[in-house]
């Protein structure tokens, strides 16, 4: 019992001071500044080329979104997901120990190339996500949590953090153990983290390009990597960022939104009135629209730039923080 107190007692500690030097210290893998920069990117962009140009810069929710941002991505950790998290990950370590399992890793992928290991990391992880978004649909007691992502009503980037906490627990319960099966560096999960909240706030922005602009975008991010990892002089990097990016403009554009979810598909996940025959949802995917398109659940009927967001109920919803958070854990 004394080593799982030392553990909730580090983990407060530990996370709190993490937190801090986040704060006083920012540098390239800062989740804080990160979380800032990308959402001032999309919300410039938003007001520079809005796709409904009526809605309000500031829509409705704006600033309660913005609340869910930071709860979810550090104060829920903060508070209680961190240490209760590495209780629970601890626990299951002595549970594989009384079965004389000590060594959770079946795949030792540290010897592959980083951008191997990254893009394995990557797809595995989208695809656990995917059939787990499913989940939250599927059984009503976890769409009663789920409610408060499809309780926006205008969409903009923020509303990609506007979840349930519960949700947190859900995600990172299922995919801890595939992923912990794989071994992975802090690092690269940093990068796939970042990656994963930039075309998460896109897909919930109130913009829309073509693929021949998105497919730049990934291929600057995939040239900046390589400029990083190769450690090129600022002309060398500057070539291979514009070259990488225009090679993947030219060959990948066309088909970014069927490999890459896309504001013009995810709005269709958050329609209030869904197909009759879809009443589970269509469009899950977080990241990667191809497993719409593989399993059969991707529907983008007409350009759904005006539709009506929401669910059916959604006007009588709870409107703040407590009452949202609050709200699942009656329902169910």
């Amino acid at each position: 019992m004394d080593k799982y107190l030392d553990i909730i007692l580090n983990s407060y500690t530990g996370y709190a001071s993490y937190l801090w030097q986040q704060i006083i210290q920012p540098g390239w893998n800062n989740y804080f500044y990160m979380l800032l920069g990308v959402s001032a990117f999309f919300f410039g962009l938003e007001i520079l080329r809005p796709w409904r140009a009526g809605q309000p810069r500031f829509r409705k929710d704006f600033w309660l979104d913005f609340f869910y941002m930071f709860f979810n991505f550090f104060l829920f950790s903060l508070i209680i997901y961190n240490a209760a998290s590495e209780v629970f990950v601890n626990l299951f370590k002595d549970f594989l120990g009384l079965l004389g399992i000590t060594n959770l890793v079946a795949i030792k992928i540290a010897s592959w190339a980083v951008w191997i290991q990254l893009l394995v990391l990557f797809v595995i992880r989208d695809f656990i996500q995917w059939w787990t978004h499913r989940l939250l649909h599927r059984f009503n007691f976890l769409w009663e949590f789920h409610k408060v992502h499809h309780s926006v009503e205008q969409m903009g980037f923020a509303a990609h953090l506007r979840y349930h906490w519960m949700e947190n627990i859900v995600y990172g319960a299922i995919q801890y153990i595939p992923l912990a099966m794989i071994g992975f560096g802090i690092d690269d999960f940093f990068v796939v983290y970042f990656f994963t909240t930039l075309v998460g706030h896109y897909n919930h922005s109130n913009i829309t390009v073509s693929g021949r602009v998105s497919g730049a975008f990934l291929g600057a991010l995939i040239g900046l990597f390589i400029w990083i990892q190769m450690q090129l002089e600022i002309l060398e990097g500057l070539g291979v960022l514009l070259s990488v990016s225009a090679l993947v403009a030219l060959l990948v554009g066309p088909f970014m939104k069927i490999i890459f979810n896309s504001p013009e598909m995810h709005i269709w996940h958050h329609a209030y009135n869904l197909p009759e025959d879809r009443r589970y949802g269509i469009n899950f995917g977080l990241t990667l629209a191809i497993w719409d398109y593989i399993f059969g659940t991707a529907h983008i009927p007409h350009d759904g730039r005006d539709i009506k967001l929401g669910f059916p109920g959604v006007e009588d919803y709870p409107k703040t923080f407590v009452e949202q958070n609050l709200h699942g854990w009656k329902k169910s």
